[in-house]
């Protein structure tokens, strides 16, 4: 039975999507439970982040249509090599260790960034100084393009380099859209050499695909009406909860 037919995979995959869906439709943060709960529906953390990168790509096309006339170059120019190499960082992960290792390093970058995102929402940060030079920006790219290839996990590391600079709404919103659209698709070599781009694989994400897309129109009407303080508390504790289970189970502790 293809993986899109089976109920554990719809069980845990359907809100996985959902949530991607809902944090490009506005909810930022939501998406990075996406590879977790997918990593439980597929026991194969590699196939989860690879099922869901067409999905991303698809949503990539809207938010960089939006906001394609507001970006700051400098940025991309300084985080983009290092995130390049990030990449290619975790692609080698992935090929040099076995499945269940993978699962433990997804297992800690989620409960890392939930822990970050719970302690973010009451008032915490961790930020590179607003007049830090570039090499530190690579710096920071090369643990945005890491994070994201394990786990479609890169924004708070982006967020910390690129947030004291205190730029426009708009010009944040579009770099970010620009600068990942790119990096999901430097993604697309590695998972092709990963050998994760199979048919049952594109049957998933094409089952998962209109979900998706209809979370991030859900998500663009909602985001103006929603008071999302303690849904986001309860996404954050759930991606500990399930980066621990990952964690467990890649240790042969669970």
């Amino acid at each position: 039975m293809s993986a899109a037919l089976d109920l554990h995979f719809l069980l845990f995959a359907s809100p996985a999507v959902i949530l991607v869906g809902l944090a490009k439709g506005g909810f930022s943060g939501l998406g990075a439970l996406g590879t977790p709960l997918m990593a439980l529906a597929t026991d194969e953390p590699v196939k989860a982040a690879a099922i869901l990168l067409p999905i991303l790509l698809v949503q990539d096309v809207v938010g960089v249509a939006a906001f394609r006339r507001s970006w700051d170059g400098s940025i991309l120019a300084a985080m983009l090599p290092g995130a390049v190499a990030g990449v290619g960082l975790g692609y080698v992960l992935a090929a040099a260790v076995s499945a269940d290792a993978v699962m433990a390093a997804l297992g800690a970058v989620s409960i890392l960034f939930g822990a970050y995102r719970l302690w973010a929402e009451r008032g915490g940060r961790i930020a590179a100084s607003s007049s830090s030079p570039r090499w530190v920006g690579s710096l920071f790219g090369v643990i945005t393009g890491f994070t994201s290839q394990i786990a479609h996990a890169g924004g708070p590391p982006f967020q910390m380099w690129v947030m004291p600079r205190k730029l426009d709404r708009d010009v944040f919103v579009g770099t970010s859209a620009i600068f990942f659209a790119v990096l999901n698709w430097v993604k697309v070599p590695a998972y092709v050499a990963l050998g994760e781009f199979t048919r049952d694989n594109a049957i998933a994400t094409a089952v998962l695909l209109p979900v998706a897309v209809l979370a991030s129109l859900a998500g663009v009407k909602l985001v103006r009406r929603v008071a999302m303080e303690r849904f986001y508390t309860i996404v954050y504790v759930l991606m500990i909860v399930a980066g621990v289970k990952l964690l467990l189970d890649g240790t042969g502790i669970g």
